[in-house]
């Protein structure tokens, strides 16, 4: 609203010039097509907030196997803990995230992440998969996989299903890794033990001792150390001498894995 003010008036009994004051202005109520956009809009995010945990729907029963007794059980997801219907162990469902020095032990069937500023010292860490992005002084075992995405020293002991390697990586083990299989995208230094198969992508090195069913190193890929191939017992297979193992620099100038043949049998 505009008031348009006079610059001057006379007083009708002295005659005297004067500028009035101009008035207050009053506020003016909302027009109705406001009020009504603002109703809505508080009762779209009442709703909205309501609701939001149901945008995604629920979340899907997940399988676990009993810490103890081995047994499968299908559990609801999104519980935080539960027991098992044979022999009553506490199952924990939880995720971890470790940010400072943490030593306890942790037995569950979620995921550890151990940030960058993360010191784990645990003695036995068990878990379905985890992210390691810090110091690892303890022992780590996972049911799937573990993704290292850390630079540095690792004096911790390793044992998973899988191990990623992140491209940025440059890892050193001073434990024996042990896996099912392993995939390499960075550099990493220490000895390895796999079920199955052990792969160094384009641009990656791994500088140590293996022992596998098989080796695949891609165009532009580095190995370098000791190999040992078979379908022996991989526990035995450690313990031969250097002279009976394969000692091999294996370099990926060309698009071809290596394989070897199995041991003899003794």
């Amino acid at each position: 609203m505009e008031y348009a003010a006079a610059r001057s008036t006379m007083c009708r009994q002295c005659g005297k010039s004067f500028s009035p004051a101009a008035p207050k202005l009053q506020p003016q109520p909302a027009r109705r097509e406001e009020r009504i956009t603002a109703v809505a809009s508080d009762l779209s995010a009442s709703l909205r907030g309501k609701f939001e945990g149901l945008w995604h729907g629920p979340k899907r029963p997940s399988v676990i196997v009993c810490f103890d007794c081995k047994t499968q059980q299908e559990v609801v997801g999104g519980a935080p803990s539960t027991n098992c219907r044979k022999c009553g162990a506490h199952q924990d469902l939880r995720d971890y995230k470790i940010s400072t020095s943490f030593s306890r032990s942790i037995r569950t069937h979620g995921e550890v992440h151990l940030g960058a500023k993360g010191d784990l010292s645990s003695t036995n860490v068990i878990c379905r998969s985890a992210t390691i992005e810090g110091r690892l002084r303890g022992n780590l075992t996972c049911a799937e996989t573990a993704k290292i995405d850390f630079t540095g020293k690792i004096p911790g002991r390793l044992a998973a299903q899988h191990v990623l390697i992140e491209r940025r990586c440059d890892v050193q083990f001073f434990r024996r890794v042990r896996v099912k299989s392993i995939e390499i995208h960075g550099r990493m230094t220490g000895d390895v033990v796999a079920e199955t198969v052990v792969v160094i992508h384009r641009n990656a090195s791994l500088d140590g001792n293996v022992t596998a069913k098989a080796i695949s190193v891609e165009k532009g890929g580095m190995f370098s150390g000791q190999l040992v191939i078979g379908t022996a017992d991989l526990k035995q297979a450690e313990l031969l001498p250097p002279a009976e193992a394969n000692s091999k620099t294996a370099h990926g100038d060309d698009e071809r894995s290596l394989f070897a043949q199995p041991l003899p049998a003794t």
